[in-house]
């Protein structure tokens, strides 16, 4: 019992972590683009995760997460777990969190110059 109750703990925290796109982003609203300073960078499962601080023009700067595919469709994509490194300023586009937080779902990113990332869009539906 207990061994069984272990696994449906970690299938339903499996569970939380991947979810549906509509129900976090709205893809009804446009598209987002962001310009920011990668703080960490994620090439996990279920999905990657970039964070970013992106200068606030006179206001608190923010931090916003973007959340990638899986590494699985990224390498497909292009991409690998060193393809964008801390400190580096990039450009991204994406679909915005349904409950206005800085969260988004990544739809294309690029280097400050505007050289795409990878060889074809990161995070398409």
């Amino acid at each position: 019992m207990a061994a069984l109750a272990g696994g449906l703990a970690v299938l339903a925290g499996g569970a939380e972590a991947h979810h549906s796109f509509a129900v976090f982003f709205s893809s009804d609203k446009d598209v987002i683009p962001l310009t920011g300073t990668v703080t960490e960078f994620h090439f996990t499962n279920p999905h990657g995760i970039i964070k970013i601080i992106v200068p606030g023009n006179g206001k608190a700067d923010q931090d916003w997460s973007i959340e990638t595919n899986s590494p699985s469709i990224l390498i497909r994509r292009g991409w690998n777990k060193d393809i964008i490194k801390v400190g580096e300023v990039i450009k991204v586009q994406g679909w915005p969190a349904r409950d206005g937080t800085n969260y988004m779902r990544l739809r294309d990113a690029s280097r400050a110059d505007g050289t795409p990332i990878g060889n074809k869009p990161a995070g398409a539906l």
